[in-house]
């Protein structure tokens, strides 16, 4: 029996050996876990606070666009009535230059 235990001996040892490095070796996997983790939220938590940022302005840029449609379409309105009232301010001239015309030949003619 004692023969087998001093053959086996080194072989506990070892075996003793080889669990203290898996032990090690799984709290530095688990800290290394840890830190990648807190690595990843950190990117995330970033990352969502830009796109809340973005999402924002993107709001803001929409209300802004809404806005100057609505300002364009009364400016379209005010030039379509302009260009109207010119086109009747136009014929009122033509009208009194050639009645100022006529009168004028009329004159000419007694």
């Amino acid at each position: 029996m004692a023969d087998i235990e001093n053959t086996l001996k080194p072989f506990y040892h070892r075996a003793l050996e080889v669990e203290e490095r898996l032990s090690r070796l799984e709290a530095a996997l688990i800290s290394k876990k840890d830190t990648g983790n807190e690595e990843h939220l950190k990117v995330v938590n970033d990352l969502q606070s830009k796109l809340k940022e973005a999402t924002t302005d993107l709001i803001s840029e929409k209300k802004k666009a809404q806005k100057l449609a609505v300002e364009n379409e009364k400016l379209k309105y005010r030039i379509i009535h302009l260009l109207q009232s010119l086109k009747d301010a136009d014929l009122k001239l033509e009208r009194v230059t050639a009645r100022e015309q006529l009168e004028t030949l009329k004159l000419q003619d007694s």
